[in-house]
């Protein structure tokens, strides 16, 4: 027995914008699978709990779909979910590969029966962004893309050369046969310039800095974006940054933005690094991030910004759990 599932949306609660969107959805799951009706065993349908006017199961049976069992139920109200939605399982007796039906504005999040799926998270430094981006990447089977770690390399050539990041004229000369490449191994995502692997040598404070400063280049960020568009088109994975929702992915199927104080940024950050061993200077990390709050929001080219249609989290008083179950149920809601 093989599940084929589908979904999509209707613009008013009414019969005939019911029928009309079954009729569709199904009509459309037959042909993208190859169906005959009679091989479609039986057929699930939910609706969200806005919907009251017309049964989908009824819907069904009216555009021909006789030798099915049927059955609906509504979904409970979920507060930010996908309005006028329902949902279908088609149950097939035929060994194929399933492919699964999105219509109207209906997502899926499921990597397993999902095409493609691009998640956008962005927020300062020391909000908890990159760690939440691994663990939902880790959790849902899909691509991590560490975006901040291609900047800092750039910045760790410039600073090898000998050239300040600082002065545009002499990062452009830098940079301009640069050779970065981002490869993965089991999972883990390694950033190398000239064929050699410098991801332990790009998180220091001074390349943060040398990275915020890099960053606002056009050269440099045109750069690095048309390679991470490139990544996010051809298959599922979590970016994480400042303008990812804004300016990278702009049709990020999610998108989040998370924030927390300054304090607690500084802890976050000074744990971090205390963690390899490298000693802290309290008040210096407070103003280097400060300043890189700065240098960020007020950049001329795709500045750290919130996308207007992402949801906002907090991470101050939240535990790295709490905020990645918050993110996967608000795309839950979502799709």
């Amino acid at each position: 027995m093989v599940v084929i599932r589908g979904a999509t949306t209707i613009a008013r609660d009414e019969a005939d914008e019911i029928r009309g969107a079954v009729k569709e959805l199904l009509e459309q799951i037959v042909q993208k699978n190859g169906l005959n009706r009679e091989e479609v065993v039986s057929i699930v349908f939910s609706s969200t709990s806005d919907i009251h006017s017309y049964y989908p199961a009824k819907a069904a049976r009216e555009a021909g779909f006789e030798s099915s069992s049927l059955f609906s139920a509504q979904e409970p109200e979920i507060e930010g979910g996908l309005k006028l939605c329902i949902r279908t399982m088609l149950f097939v007796e035929k060994n194929l590969t399933p492919k699964h039906v999105y219509l109207r504005g209906a997502k899926v999040l499921r990597k397993d029966i999902a095409e493609k799926i691009n998640v956008a998270i962005d927020g300062p430094a020391g909000s908890g962004k990159s760690t939440i981006a691994r663990l939902l990447a880790r959790d849902y089977k899909i691509l991590y893309l560490d975006t901040g770690a291609m900047y800092r390399a750039c910045a760790y050539k410039i600073l090898k050369d000998g050239l300040h990041p600082e002065i545009e004229a002499e990062a452009e000369k830098s940079l301009e046969n640069l050779d970065l490449d981002v490869v993965y191994e089991d999972d883990v995502q390694k950033t190398l310039l000239g064929g050699t692997d410098v991801s332990a040598f790009i998180r220091t404070p001074e390349i943060s800095m040398a990275a915020s400063a890099v960053s606002r280049y056009p050269f440099v960020r045109l750069r690095m974006v048309e390679k991470q568009r490139e990544i996010a088109s051809r298959q599922s994975c979590v970016l994480d940054g400042r303008d990812i929702g804004t300016f990278v992915l702009p049709n990020a199927d999610f998108k989040f933005f998370l924030t927390a104080n300054a304090d607690i940024r500084v802890q976050r950050r000074a744990k971090e690094m205390e963690e390899r061993g490298e000693k802290v200077d309290y008040e210096a990390l407070k103003q280097d991030i400060l300043r890189r709050d700065e240098q960020d929001s007020s950049r001329a080219m795709a500045p750290l910004k919130q996308a207007d249609d992402s949801i906002l989290v907090d991470t101050s008083f939240l535990s790295v759990e709490e905020v990645l179950q918050t993110i996967k149920r608000r795309m839950q809601e979502k799709i």
